[in-house]
């Protein structure tokens, strides 16, 4: 049969859709890349924010129209919103044929079959027992760089997440066939792996007795052929000496850390559960620059949560001032049905929160400016990715959106007026997706993968712009 799979959300749905994916094309289907023509769509869905469930919800409705307008047999909806709604789902959904949750997608194939040869429509939810892990993966990221997921789950209970009832407690995937799965991506052609979990720092502790994300470093940094391995999501409280140590002394590493705060108001910190206060920030952010000079951090936050006050919010932007943070995100705070903070007094209304949001970026966008102007001359190296579709000058492409500036992947530059090829890539500073690019003019020819060290020869709010360095 023909597949079109949807994944939406975060990196840690994607590395859930791409073994699901390596699972049906194991079976013999075929996946295809027009939702017209297909006989069955599935659709990996998110519902961690109100945005992200509308989203789904939307793009549920939008496939569920091929059943009429196309050859499409059966819809079948995996992920988060399946998991928290899987008892409203046939109603409110009549259009899908299946559900599957977050810790069953072993069973995708067993889905497809029933749903095309039976009348029934199966709901499989698998208890949070055990940590599924299947190998192999399709890859959705272009081959070059890879999402390694080592745990599922978590037992933080932020009062505003809803994760631990979609994905349950913190479940660490086995050290040994993280490495094999990674061996097998690098021997694929990946040349970046970036380590992800709804936390990273705590990895290992279930069932090891203790934080292992440095002994599973140590091994990585081993694999012939893999270049760089970027963390994403260590909680501040939990980064401690043995893991700055595992950065500084293997070299694959990058010097590069997303540790998601979400505020910096004591009060505030509390009403959200969080495990840390502003003190203790401040220590973990000087001992990472103190100790890694060059390091980038990265981090999230959340404003408009219950009972902010002006106060609190002016605290938060002055953290932000103080801290010069090199990447930064701002989301305003969405209620979740099931969560403490649901219930709590004094919400914030929904043109405070984006106000607040909009005050925080413009705070940001002068500070990563001037942080990228200091990279003004210094030599870095860049991961192409692609080549620029639409114009090589400069400074409009400073001006341009990430959306529809990077060309589809056919590994040639387009030639500009004065003859150099535009490319697109990234350095150790920039994770896929959330974070800047670097803009390189060439008269080689370059393929998507290589590396090659540039010169920032100029900057904007978020992009660096240079040129390769002669040998």
């Amino acid at each position: 049969m023909d597949i079109f799979f949807a994944s939406l959300g975060c990196d840690k749905n994607l590395v859930d859709s791409e073994k699901m994916l390596a699972l049906i094309d194991k079976a013999g289907h075929r996946i295809i890349d027009d939702e017209a023509g297909a006989d069955v769509i599935i659709v990996n869905t998110c519902s961690f924010i109100n945005d992200a469930m509308e989203e789904s919800i939307n793009s549920i409705i939008e496939y569920g129209k091929y059943k009429e307008e196309g050859s499409l047999k059966a819809l079948i909806v995996c992920g988060c919103l399946a998991q928290r709604y899987q008892q409203d789902i046939f109603k409110e959904l009549p259009e899908v044929d299946a559900v599957i949750g977050t810790n069953s997608y072993e069973h995708i194939v067993e889905a497809i079959n029933n749903v095309v040869n039976a009348d029934s429509k199966p709901t499989i939810i698998e208890p949070f027992d055990d940590a599924i892990n299947p190998q192999g993966r399709m890859l959705s990221t272009g081959g070059h760089f890879a999402y390694l997921k080592i745990a599922e789950g978590c037992n933080k209970r932020c009062t505003y997440c809803i994760i631990p009832t979609l994905r349950g407690n913190y479940r660490s995937f086995e050290l040994e066939d993280l490495v094999n799965e990674a061996k097998e991506l690098v021997r694929g052609g990946v040349q970046e792996l970036i380590l992800v979990a709804q936390e990273i720092t705590v990895y290992g502790m279930d069932i090891y007795g203790k934080k292992s994300l440095p002994f599973l470093l140590d091994e990585l940094q081993k694999i012939d052929g893999l270049r760089w391995i970027r963390l994403l999501y260590c909680y501040p409280e939990e980064i401690d000496d043995e893991l700055i140590d595992a950065i500084v002394r293997n070299d694959k590493i990058c010097h590069y850390i997303d540790m998601p705060i979400q505020h910096s108001s004591n009060k505030i910190l509390k009403l959200m559960g969080r495990k840390t206060d502003q003190e203790s920030l401040y220590n973990i952010i000087n001992k990472l620059r103190d100790r890694i000079p060059d390091i980038v951090i990265r981090t999230t936050l959340i404003v408009g949560f219950p009972d902010e006050s002006k106060e609190d919010f002016d605290e938060l932007k002055e953290f932000v001032k103080k801290n010069e943070f090199e990447r930064l995100g701002v989301f305003t705070y969405s209620r979740q049905e099931g969560t403490l903070a649901y219930d709590m007094a004094n919400q914030i209304d929904d043109d405070i929160k984006k106000e607040r949001l909009d005050e925080i970026m413009r705070l940001q966008m002068h500070i990563s400016n001037k942080n990228n102007e200091r990279l003004v001359g210094s030599v870095l190296d860049v991961f192409i990715e692609g080549r620029i579709a639409e114009d090589d000058d400069e400074d409009r492409i400073a001006d341009e959106n990430d959306e529809g500036r990077i060309a589809e992947d056919t590994g040639e530059g387009r030639i500009s007026e004065d003859g150099a090829n535009v490319y697109v890539g990234r350095t150790y500073r920039d994770a896929p997706g959330v974070d800047g690019y670097f803009f390189v003019k060439s008269d080689m020819n370059l393929n998507s993968g290589d590396f090659v060290s540039c010169k920032v020869t100029s900057v904007n709010e978020y992009d660096l712009i240079g040129s390769i360095v002669s040998e």
